[in-house]
């Protein structure tokens, strides 16, 4: 009986001795882990640039100035336009594509920048806009 307590004693002892190993005082930051994943995904944050997809007509090239700050909106699931962010256009690129640089929100593809009776595809920011 004398053993199992003593066996008993050690291994509480060593499994406190151990748990301090596990504890941390400071969790590791998620941040860069959740950046790639909103890359992955095709979101863009404040200071990220991105493309945009545009009709090229004459009534988009008049309604998307460069400099100008458009609001970005996302379809729901009942097709009502929720505002989600803004961007700025930072450049024309080729005749079908906008430059533009997230400036508020947060921006995926698929969302649709609007100003008046002009809107503009949010895209991936890839070899269209490079």
């Amino acid at each position: 009986m004398k053993s199992v307590w003593g066996m008993i004693a050690v291994l509480t002892l060593l499994m406190s001795i151990g748990m301090p190993r596990f504890a941390y005082a400071v969790s590791p930051s998620p941040v860069p882990g959740e950046i790639e994943e909103k890359e992955l995904k095709g979101v863009k944050v404040k200071g990220q640039s991105l493309c945009l997809f545009q009709s090229g007509t004459e009534d988009v090239r008049k309604a998307f100035i460069v400099n100008d700050v458009i609001p970005v909106y996302r379809e729901g699931t009942s097709h009502d336009l929720t505002e989600v962010g803004k961007i700025k256009v930072l450049s024309y690129v080729g005749v079908d594509y906008l430059k533009g640089e997230v400036v508020e929100g947060e921006i995926r593809t698929g969302d649709i920048a609007k100003k008046g009776n002009a809107a503009s595809l949010v895209v991936s920011a890839g070899d269209a806009c490079r």
